[in-house]
């Protein structure tokens, strides 16, 4: 195996891991990097996806206790059948169109210069849910009836039902557009529909799993014929650097939103699309893929 290649992989391993729990979109960032690494062909497509089933493991391995007792409690505990139940309503509606339109997506939208665009899009609805959300708790504070978490209707997500969890799932569908983040959309849409920061934040966490161990499974299936038994180190490397990095992440961000909100990630956003389409308006960077 090319070691440029595995080299390749660490990077784009690292930079999912990092990426794909944070509101910033972990696609967007691995269609620019495989842009700037020369790896965008399909294979380097099916790879960006592939890898993010190491992020998936990041928190099954954090939440190992919660996903064992679920499983233990699957056929007698009312909790551990209403968690499920959740996540597999919220899976459905990105399931069902991206099965319905992925193609299409794939093929005109896969791009930095559409994903620059949904990151700067992106940053404002998060300036606007957070603005939203502080002005909301602000009003509840002055009327002496703000609670702990903010004034949220639902503080755990053990006090989600299924059309909470629903409404998450449509909002996770909107993050079929390359650029606009699984994570910040998950996040910021149950933030809209009543969660609170930290509940919305580990919902997002628990929906990853059937996402994208589905979204991997199916891509690897479709494109098969692109891979070979060659390839399997260069997955491995990706995999592992993903798991790391996205184990480390998560750990950070539980720690941070205890004390902070997403403003700084919105404006990351905008910076970082803006100077996207500054460096393609200029030529100082040639964005073959837009």
């Amino acid at each position: 195996m090319d070691l440029t290649l595995l080299l390749k992989a660490l990077m784009l391993g690292i930079v999912e891991g990092l990426t794909e729990f944070l509101p910033i979109s972990s696609t967007g960032h691995l269609i620019l990097a495989g842009d700037l690494l020369d790896f965008n062909d399909e294979k380097g497509k099916v790879f960006s996806i592939a890898i993010q089933t190491g992020a998936m493991l990041a928190i099954v391995w954090e939440y190992r206790v919660r996903f064992a007792a679920v499983l233990a409690g699957l056929a007698s505990e009312p909790q551990a059948q209403r968690f499920a139940v959740n996540v597999l309503v919220a899976f459905m509606p990105a399931a069902l169109l991206g099965l319905a339109f992925g193609s299409y997506i794939k093929a005109f939208l896969f791009r930095p210069l559409p994903v620059a665009m949904a990151f700067i899009i992106g940053g404002f609805v998060i300036l606007w849910v957070e603005r939203r959300g502080h002005a909301a708790a602000a009003a509840a504070a002055q009327a002496a009836a703000a609670s702990s978490s903010g004034g949220a209707r639902i503080d755990s997500v053990d006090e989600m039902d299924w059309k909470d969890a629903l409404k998450v799932g449509f909002a996770q569908a909107f993050a079929l557009i390359p650029g606009t983040s699984r994570s910040g959309a998950t996040i910021i849409g149950g933030m809209l529909f009543g969660l609170s920061r930290k509940a919305a934040t580990e919902f997002s966490f628990f929906l990853a799993v059937p996402t994208l161990v589905a979204a991997g499974a199916y891509d690897l299936l479709k494109h098969r014929s692109l891979l070979s038994a060659a390839d399997i180190p260069l997955f491995a490397v990706g995999l592992f650097a993903a798991f790391v990095s996205a184990f480390l992440c998560v750990r950070w961000l539980l720690r941070f939103i205890a004390s902070h909100d997403f403003t700084w990630f919105a404006w990351y956003r905008i910076a970082f699309g803006i100077m996207i389409l500054a460096t393609a308006y200029t030529g100082m960077v040639d964005w073959s893929g837009g």
